[in-house]
């Protein structure tokens, strides 16, 4: 398959695919979807701590793959397939990346290769820097252009990708467009305030996130600028053409399993119509974003499933600020599914292979 995957192209052979975190919860989702998926073969499941186990035992909704067992990281053994899934905790990933050679393609679920700044990944993270890989977001706009859609032509021959942070994806969908009216919009003063759902924590049992405390609760975290993902939004923005991007972000975490709804808002002087011109124009073409219907706001519940963002915006002209708002299900379109639609540009498919755009209702 890696002789065809070198040209982008995919024959009637399967894409031999390593899942590594095969027990967490982003690896749990990829699995799922990939699942589904025409064009993959799921070869390798593997794992730390709980190696020597059952898919089963972690994940029972997998019914196909209940029976494999999760062996031990293996960099050996990935390094003979064509596509390996990084599902790890942050800073853990990039000592298996680079172990393996060129010839596999690596996608990394984990944020250890987001971050183009050494000194804010140390910031942030506090861990030793691993790298900056091309960015998972498709959608991603380079300087305001859109027509050319560059970050695809990125993805396409990359070998390496790391893939957003599910909140990150929320907001720089929420408010990219407005790079095409930057002179109207001041990203210095962005605002995001997002209700998130328990998933985004992944497994690990920790107090907060049981739920006797989440249960008919409402609980902000990460307050004052403290976020490990503001530096990857402002990251996005500043790429996508933004000036002097800062933004001040407040997650809450909300009694739903799954989903994001971002609510963005910036100072602007152009009206409600152009807002909407604008944002019409950048996604008119996108096939996992959807801009809703003027007056229809996004929810989790309309993206339960779906590799889709719900997209939406409008302007408050009594506090002159745009409020842009997008919603997602964190563990898809956030995760699991924009990694895939990067493995399927980088193996020549359409992006949208075996990705539900429907949500479960």
């Amino acid at each position: 398959m890696s002789n065809y995957a070198s040209f982008g192209i995919v024959s009637a052979m399967k894409i031999r695919v390593g899942v590594v975190g095969a027990s967490g919860a982003a690896g749990g989702e990829v699995l799922r979807l990939l699942c589904a998926h025409p064009h993959v073969q799921i070869a390798a499941l593997m794992a730390h701590s709980s190696a020597g186990t059952t898919i089963g035992e972690h994940h029972p909704h997998l019914h196909a793959l209940a029976d494999r067992e999760i062996t031990p990281t293996n960099s050996d053994q990935l390094a003979e397939l064509d596509a390996v899934i990084l599902a790890l905790p942050h800073g853990t990933s990039g000592e298996i990346a680079a172990a393996l050679g060129k010839t596999v393609r690596i996608f990394d679920a984990g944020a250890d290769h987001r971050l183009v700044s050494k000194s804010q990944w140390e910031a942030y993270y506090g861990t030793p820097y691993a790298g900056c890989w091309p960015y998972g977001l498709p959608e991603l706009l380079h300087d305001g252009e859109r027509v050319a859609r560059a970050q695809r032509d990125v993805l396409r021959t990359a070998t390496r990708v790391a893939v957003p942070g599910c909140n990150v994806t929320a907001v720089t969908l929420a408010l990219q467009p407005a790079v095409g009216l930057s002179e109207a919009v001041d990203f210095t003063r962005v605002v995001a305030t997002l209700a998130v759902g328990y998933s985004g924590a992944g497994k690990v049992l920790r107090p907060n996130v049981m739920a006797i405390a989440a249960l008919g609760n409402a609980a902000p975290y990460a307050v004052g600028g403290s976020h490990r993902h503001i530096p990857e939004i402002e990251q996005n923005l500043s790429g996508a053409g933004a000036q002097g991007v800062r933004v001040a972000m407040t997650p809450v975490l909300v009694p739903i399993t799954r989903g994001i709804l971002a609510t963005v808002t910036a100072p602007c002087t152009a009206s409600s119509d152009d807002l909407r011109a604008q944002w019409e124009a950048t996604y008119a073409d996108e096939p996992s974003v959807r801009l809703l219907p003027a007056g229809c706001w996004p929810t989790t519940a309309a993206t339960t499933g779906a590799n889709i963002a719900t997209v939406q915006v409008t302007k408050d002209d009594h506090a002159g600020q745009l409020i842009a708002m997008c919603a997602i299900d964190n563990l898809v379109k956030g995760t699991a599914g924009g990694l895939i639609q990067c493995l399927n540009l980088a193996f020549g498919l359409d992006e949208t292979t075996g990705l539900p755009q429907e949500a479960t209702p």
